[in-house]
C-alpha cells in the first residue's frame, strides 16, 4: 500500500492536547514539516512563551527553550548571537508578543535581529480567559469586552506586521492564515521563506498567523474558521509585507 502521510521527524509522538478546532497543531506541523525539508534538525532551536504558545516545547523534538512572559525575542536574540549557525525561532501568542513583549518585539527588529518570530493571532487571550488581546477586533465580545472591544475606551487593535515593516532591521514580513487547506499551504511557504531569510543572514523576520480559538470565540470549529475568514482578515489583510531586495528561492 502507497504510503501517504508520515509524521515529521522534528515533531514528537505526543498527540495535540488542544481545544477541538485550534490551529495550534496545525501551526506546529508546518514548523516541523519546514525543519524536516530543509534538513536542519540538528540546527533548529526553539523559544517558547508564555500562554498555549508554551505547549509547542511537548510537542517539537528539537532543542527549545521557555522564555519568560514577552521576552521570547530577547531570548532569541542572545542565543543566535552566541550560536549564529543556528535556526532560532520564537512562537509567540498575541498577547505575549503584541502587549508584554512589544518593546522586546519591535526593537529585535529595529536591531535586525536574525532571529524568526512566528506570531499566532487569535484575537484573545487564550489560556487565561479569553479577555481582550491588543489584537481583538473593534465589536469582538471577550470576558473583559462583555458589550464589545469599543474604540474610545479601548483603542483599535494593533497591526503588527504593519507595524514592523517601516524598520529599517526588519527583512522578512508576512501575514498568513490557517482557515482552509490552500491557506495553510501558503502559510508553510512563508514560515520556510522567513527561516531561509534568517539563515541567509539578511536580518529580522517574523510570520504573522491568523489561528481560530473556537472555546473562547464560543463558536463551533467550523463557524470559528468562517468568522476568521468573513471578520479577521479584512482587519488584518494576508500577504508579504516586506521581503528582501533578492528573493530566496523556496
Amino acid at each position: 500500500m502507497k504510503k501517504i502521510f508520515t509524521r515529521p521527524e522534528a515533531l514528537t509522538d505526543l498527540p495535540f492536547h488542544y481545544c477541538p478546532g485550534c490551529t495550534h497543531g496545525i501551526a506546529h506541523r508546518l514548523v516541523a514539516e519546514v525543519i524536516d525539508e530543509m534538513d536542519i534538525y540538528e540546527r533548529a532551536l526553539g523559544i517558547a512563551p508564555v500562554g498555549c504558545s508554551v505547549f509547542i516545547y511537548n510537542y517539537l523534538d528539537i532543542d527549545m527553550y521557555q522564555a519568560a512572559h514577552g521576552r521570547a525575542p530577547a531570548v532569541g536574540t542572545g542565543i543566535k548571537r552566541v550560536l549564529p549557525d543556528r535556526l532560532v525561532f520564537t512562537y509567540q501568542g498575541d498577547g505575549d508578543a503584541a502587549a508584554i513583549g512589544t518593546g522586546e518585539l519591535v526593537h529585535a527588529a529595529a536591531r535586525g535581529e536574525k532571529i524568526t518570530v512566528l506570531f499566532i493571532n487569535n484575537a484573545v487571550y487564550a489560556m487565561t480567559g479569553g479577555q481582550m488581546a491588543p489584537t481583538t477586533l473593534l465589536g469582538q465580545k471577550t470576558t473583559t469586552t462583555p458589550y464589545g472591544r469599543d474604540k474610545d475606551a479601548n483603542g483599535l487593535p494593533v497591526k503588527v506586521c504593519e507595524m514592523l515593516a517601516p524598520l529599517d532591521g526588519s527583512a522578512y514580513l508576512a501575514r498568513v492564515s490557517l482557515h482552509n487547506p490552500k491557506h495553510i499551504m501558503m502559510a508553510k511557504k512563508a514560515i520556510r521563506k522567513a527561516f531561509e531569510v534568517q539563515m541567509r543572514g539578511d536580518g529580522f523576520t517574523l510570520v504573522e498567523i491568523l489561528s481560530s480559538c473556537p472555546t473562547n470565540w464560543g463558536l463551533p470549529p467550523l463557524e470559528a474558521l468562517k468568522w476568521l475568514e468573513e471578520k479577521m482578515i479584512p482587519y488584518y489583510p494576508l500577504g508579504e509585507y516586506k521581503t528582501p531586495a533578492e528573493e530566496v528561492q523556496i
